[in-house]
């Protein structure tokens, strides 16, 4: 049986930008949730230190589980095992693991829509079933317990992300309390996608553990700690369901990359120049959220977290592919197309990322201004 799995379009468009990069064009992209600045510079020159007297090998840093259970408990007062910890070679593969070590073929996740594309084809790929509940603006374009509590008959599963791709958006104590309390009822089992805490405006972002410790915790170094290409993620596991984890992630993956755990340690302590990284993606926000409404785009999820904006462009458009890679054409912006995120209604959204540096979101905005306009003439 082969599983459905769709394109990903903003590696279509990212290989547009890349064509006409070749080109001699000048592309800002903003297609990608990507950091614009690399791992920080005490992480970079142990990398050094280790790549000049460890070969490495197949090895799981005990250290830097400990250093993330002190991490949950000074950030989130939830008191974790460091052996829960299994780390990664990135978020997606420990989503992977957590949904091949929990659910059984032919069971029924469910998770919002709007919401990052490889949650559905992920789920696809391992012939488990998605059961998409539509989330528009009446609810932030994110999960309820309601909405949770409507499914009938109850999915085996539900994949939680606070804050959310694409829309940055993040659930409130209360809501994330009752989403917990449903899934106890309904004996739903809970993926939490945690990948982008620390990067949050309105506050800090809360964890599902301190509403259900029996949660699968995913989370990455790639997005607060700018560690993309070191691929390195963990699966935060309860006790009982670790030896099963790890039998799965012993014989899929092995274990994550030696040097990146080793840097990863030093850079939970490099929390001055990460927050100054935190300080350019909320400047960058603010600018977007001033620029967006000039252009026509008055419709926006509301930020709160991440460094998304997700934007309604129905009055112009009813091919969000499409007119993203106009846009990159006439003006040489990348950004992500809606129908990546949401199949039904997104291609009437577009998405883009201000992960780069406020001199690109300026340069940006100045290209897009007139396109916009002349859009809007049409």
């Amino acid at each position: 049986m082969l599983s459905q799995v769709d394109t990903f379009n903003a590696l279509v468009i990212s290989r547009l930008a890349h064509e006409l990069q070749a080109q001699g064009r000048s592309v800002i992209h903003m297609e990608f949730g990507q950091p614009s600045t690399g791992a920080p510079r005490a992480a970079i020159e142990r990398a050094h230190q280790v790549l000049d007297s460890d070969p490495g090998g197949y090895w799981e840093s005990t250290a830097l589980k400990a250093r993330l259970a002190r991490h949950y408990l000074d950030s989130y007062g939830v008191k974790i095992e460091p052996e829960q910890f299994i780390l990664m070679c990135g978020a997606s593969p420990a989503l992977t693991l957590a949904l091949n070590a929990t659910f059984h073929v032919g069971d029924r996740i469910a998770l919002a829509r709007p919401g990052y594309v490889a949650y559905r084809n992920t789920l696809r790929a391992l012939h488990l079933t998605p059961v998409e509940i539509p989330c528009g603006p009446e609810s932030r374009f994110q999960l309820t317990a309601a909405g949770l509590a409507a499914l009938d008959p109850a999915p085996q599963g539900v994949i939680v992300a606070s804050p959310a791709n694409p829309t940055g958006t993040i659930i409130a104590p209360a809501e994330l309390e009752a989403i917990a309390r449903v899934c106890r009822e309904r004996n739903i089992t809970i993926v939490s996608d945690e990948i982008y805490h620390g990067l949050s405006y309105v506050g800090p972002a809360r964890s599902m553990l301190e509403f259900e410790p029996n949660a699968r915790i995913v989370n990455s170094f790639s997005k607060y700690f700018s560690m993309v290409g070191w691929r390195l993620g963990w699966l935060l596991v309860p006790m009982e369901h670790l030896p099963r984890a790890r039998a799965f992630m012993s014989n899929l993956f092995l274990t994550a990359p030696s040097l990146s755990q080793h840097a990863a340690l030093v850079a939970m302590d490099c929390r001055d120049e990460l927050e100054g990284y935190l300080a350019t993606y909320a400047r960058n926000r603010q600018l977007l959220l001033e620029a967006l409404p000039k252009l026509g785009l008055n419709n926006i999820a509301p930020p709160d977290g991440a460094f998304y904006i997700y934007a309604n462009i129905a009055h112009l458009t009813d091919d969000s592919l499409a007119f993203c890679q106009s846009l990159l054409r006439d003006t040489g912006v990348a950004t992500a197309p809606g129908v990546d995120f949401d199949p039904v209604e997104g291609h009437h959204y577009m998405r883009f990322s201000f992960a780069v540096s406020t001199a690109e979101v300026e340069d940006a905005i100045a290209r897009i201004t007139p396109w916009f306009a002349r859009r809007a003439r049409v």
